[in-house]
């Protein structure tokens, strides 16, 4: 005779059981899901010290400098983390395996971290700096975050080659974004800087991918950036003065690269021209 409270016990276990075995693939988290995930993560916390470390003891009327800059320092390491996340979870993707919903995660997470992260930074900046216009900051952030979403968008619709990415990285665009308003510079140039970068991220510019040595080189630099930023935020002798050559070489970097993929296109396209010009030849 079976007993019912066992048998009632034990059923539910085999259908859990199986449920699971039968779930889909497209409800799997991957390794690399998970690090997109925490690239999300990093974003809205970002987002969070901005507010709660800048922008309300602004309003309030706060005089503590001290704050402010730990604050900062802060979302801009969760955005140099989410960089980090982001470039990792490729990278493994490629080693292991991806569910099919990560590249819809990725998207997302870049979003958030890369879009609206850096683009509610401009915001705050508009807001508390002494020089700055509130409403046409609001405009040059709104630029930053439709040019992520324009590129994300593209990026998911259109067939690169192998190794390029047509306009810049997203993670690097915002990077250099915010390295532009740390260097807190006039607003106008500060103002027209921004727009650039967010031009070259919906531009055809092409960017080499992040991978094998060129990957670490990256990684190299986001850990020496947070360390950079460490010692601004704790106020370390020269701290002000590192920060702003980090923050001065991240710029020469986004305006660089655009000039070295211009040659090189260029180059190849007289390459091209010569080769056809010798195929006519009899």
């Amino acid at each position: 005779m079976t007993d019912p409270e066992t048998q009632a016990g034990w059923v539910p276990e085999a259908e859990e059981e199986t449920d699971a075995e039968d779930m889909p693939l497209s409800l799997r988290l991957s390794i690399a899901d998970t690090l997109t995930l925490g690239n999300a993560t990093c974003g809205f916390m970002a987002v969070y010290f901005t507010t709660t470390g800048i922008l309300i003891p602004h309003l309030q009327g706060s005089q503590e400098t001290g704050m402010a800059r730990h604050s900062a320092a802060t979302a801009v390491i969760l955005m140099l983390l989410a960089a980090i996340f982001d470039l990792c979870d490729g990278l493994v993707a490629r080693k292991l395996r991806s569910s099919p919903m990560g590249a819809e995660l990725d998207n997302l997470s870049d979003l958030i971290s890369f879009g609206l992260a850096p683009a509610y930074f401009v915001l705050v900046y508009g807001m508390v700096a002494d020089d700055a216009h509130q409403r046409v900051s609001a405009l040059a952030a709104i630029v930053v975050l439709l040019a992520v979403v324009l590129r994300l968008a593209r990026f998911s619709c259109v067939t690169l080659k192998d190794g390029m990415f047509q306009g810049m990285p997203s993670p690097f665009g915002a990077l250099t974004v915010v390295s532009i308003v740390l260097l807190e510079l006039p607003f106008i140039p500060t103002l027209l800087a921004i727009i650039g970068v967010a031009w070259l991220m919906v531009s055809r510019v092409e960017y080499p991918k992040p991978r094998g040595v060129l990957a670490v080189a990256m990684l190299a630099w986001i850990v020496g950036a947070m360390g950079l930023l460490a010692a601004w935020a704790f106020d370390a002798p020269g701290g002000q003065v590192l920060l702003a050559t980090g923050c001065a070489l991240q710029v020469v970097m986004g305006a660089v690269i655009p000039l070295f993929a211009t040659a090189r296109r260029v180059n190849t396209f007289r390459d091209n021209r010569r080769e056809a010009r010798a195929a006519q030849l009899p």
